[in-house]
């Protein structure tokens, strides 16, 4: 069953949610280098949760002034 835009960009921010505390948690362990692809993969799923955003909010915006 395909996911509707609301619930991909939900499991996108929670992936970057994960990913940025074992980000944490690799960086307490002095593990650097893993610490830094953590945040890159973090930063890589908000950004992509971030755009499924903005589509949502221009189709409500669409839908809106439609019915206006």
């Amino acid at each position: 069953m395909p996911q509707s835009t609301h619930a991909r960009a939900s499991e996108l921010h929670n992936l970057a949610i994960h990913a940025h505390q074992a980000a944490a948690v690799a960086h307490a362990k002095g593990d650097q280098l893993t610490a830094h692809e953590l945040s890159k993969r973090a930063l890589e799923h908000s950004m992509n949760a971030f755009g499924l955003a903005e589509k949502l909010a221009a189709e409500a915006a669409t839908f809106g002034n439609s019915r206006a």
